[in-house]
């Protein structure tokens, strides 16, 4: 048996993709997510919660935007409507798919009926997940913005923290004491920000812990704690690649569902567009199997249910054994009680592999008899255990393990933007609200500037995807932004119905308060 502990922690995130007109591309994001990942998570961590033999642990991070978004009354009562689309679009499923076609009916079938039952509220079902110590709920910054590409302006990364806490406490009843780093991304003296805004813990690469002053002892292995009081956990990635590849781990079975096949591309326009879908898009209805890693699209083997779920068991024992073999060869080396951290986005669960809530629930059943213990971050903590002292290096688990994802030649000019409009916000702040009308629109402002800087925007550049939505949605805010100032100062009055249309489009962070941007004092000279 090994003598260890393992964490599994997921990362929930999606940008706010509110949008007043029903149909959009980026409402399906969400209620793709919605179908796909949080509802079959919530349900395999209920079930597993309430079995006696399990002892289900998970450390989630819940994104403000995320959050902003599941509390949004309005999307909620287009979901149901969504829902029923795609169960009429599902009898144009193709011949020799009958197993595939039943599983995502089902699947539909199952949230409708869960969305029903809980009034398209999910708060409540995370927030007794957390009373009952199965779920470790962190939140995040405010819009998931890039903090080492904010640091120009600290008072940027700080409004970016407040605001996600007073947002987490507003809605889940609780302030969060962990955070999920955006891009697990980090900078010299991010550490002294967060502690200021009340954390106490947070996720880096590997690298973040290993390149760290001094090299920790125990490696990943133990969480570390840096001068200003902030506990670092590291990483293992041996424990994430047999999950996070598509290429070389279990998603990329023959037996697991496709995920790049879909129906939407199948369907004729016309048959689409009858049903309020502009175009052909993935509608998530997919009935084909990966059926081999060279296969292509057009060559893929309808989808099997029960193979795909003898897969699962499979290897969730092949996962476990493996972490228990990993935690017996750290316990003969390390005088204390090993610790191998799992950080994953939660959106693979489902979304990205289809069968990755079933694996995860496979994984609580099977935990016992494997001999690892299953943790969250928070009872790491909470055992008291002394931590060794260590200042993090610069990081992120993006590729190339720092920052040149989110800065290099597709998205760098927006750097400049932000750092333009984050010191007029700053200059603005400092320089006193004034009336209740002006303080307001400066709210407001602040709105548009954390929306303008999420991090979503910059990645979709560099990836090359839906790159004009990317650069619109950073224009329309910045311009907002620059738009709402100069009202402010009364140098360009706004439109009749103006800002009572953004107020409706960028309806979030209700908490938000334009203070947070006040100039910080300057740091000390070093000693």
């Amino acid at each position: 048996m090994a003598t260890g502990d393992l964490a599994l922690v997921l990362h929930a995130h999606l940008p706010y993709v509110h949008s007043s007109e029903p149909g959009s591309l980026e409402e399906d994001w969400y209620f793709q997510a919605l179908l796909e990942c949080y509802l079959p998570l919530l349900e395999v961590l209920e079930s597993a919660g309430a079995d006696p033999l399990q002892r289900p642990r998970l450390s989630m991070g819940l994104s403000p935007t995320l959050l902003s978004l599941l509390s949004n009354t309005e999307l909620s009562a287009r979901f149901g409507p969504w829902l029923a689309v795609r169960q009429e679009l599902l009898h144009q499923a193709p011949a020799g798919h009958t197993a595939a076609a039943a599983n995502v009916a089902q699947l539909l079938g199952r949230a409708s009926h869960a969305w029903q039952l809980c009034g398209g509220d999910l708060l409540p079902r995370f927030q007794r997940l957390q009373q009952a110590g199965v779920l470790d709920l962190l939140t995040c910054a405010a819009t998931h913005g890039y903090l080492p590409l904010l640091r120009d302006s600290p008072e940027a990364v700080r409004a970016q923290l407040l605001t996600a806490v007073r947002e987490h406490q507003r809605l889940l009843g609780v302030r969060p004491q962990g955070i999920w780093l955006p891009e697990c991304a980090f900078y010299e003296g991010l550490d002294r920000l967060l502690v200021s805004c009340g954390l106490r813990y947070a996720i880096l690469d590997a690298h973040g812990l290993l390149h760290g002053q001094p090299r920790p002892r125990y490696g990943v292995y133990a969480p570390v704690c840096t001068p200003a009081g902030m506990a670092f956990f590291g990483r293992d990635s041996e424990s994430t690649l047999p999950v996070w590849s598509a290429r070389d781990g279990y998603p990329g079975d023959p037996s697991y569902r496709e995920f790049h096949r879909d129906l939407g591309w199948d369907l004729p326009a016309d048959e689409l567009e009858q049903r309020g879908i502009p175009c052909p898009r993935p509608l998530g209805l997919k009935l084909h199997r990966v059926s081999g890693r060279d296969c292509s699209l057009d060559a893929k083997q309808p989808y099997e249910p029960g193979e795909a779920q003898r897969c699962v068991q499979r290897d969730a024992v092949h996962f476990l054994q493996g972490r228990a073999r990993h935690l017996q060869r750290l316990e003969g080396a390390m005088d204390r009680r090993p610790l191998l951290v799992a950080p994953f986005d939660a959106e693979l669960f489902g979304h990205w592999w289809f069968e990755g809530p079933q694996f995860l629930g496979a994984l609580f059943r099977q935990a016992p008899s494997q001999g690892v213990g299953l943790v969250t971050l928070r009872e790491t903590l909470s055992r008291g255990d002394a931590l060794q002292l260590c200042q993090p290096s610069p990081s992120s688990w993006g590729q190339g393990g720092y920052h040149n994802y989110w800065l290099n030649d597709s998205n760098a000019w927006v750097i400049p933007e932000w750092n333009r409009a984050s010191r007029a916000m700053v200059e603005r702040v400092s320089r006193g609200v004034g009336s209740e009308a002006a303080r307001e629109l400066l709210d407001q402002a602040g709105r548009e500037l954390l929306l303008a800087q999420s991090s979503d925007w910059s990645f979709i550049l560099k990836a090359g995807t839906t790159t004009d939505l990317a650069r619109e949605r950073i224009q329309r805010h910045l311009g907002r932004f620059w738009r709402l100032l100069e009202a402010i100062d009364g140098t360009a009055p706004l439109p009749e119905g103006w800002l009572e249309e953004v107020r409706r489009e960028d309806a979030l962070f209700p908490l938000l308060n334009a203070a947070d941007w006040t100039r910080l004092p300057a740091p000390p000279p070093p000693p």
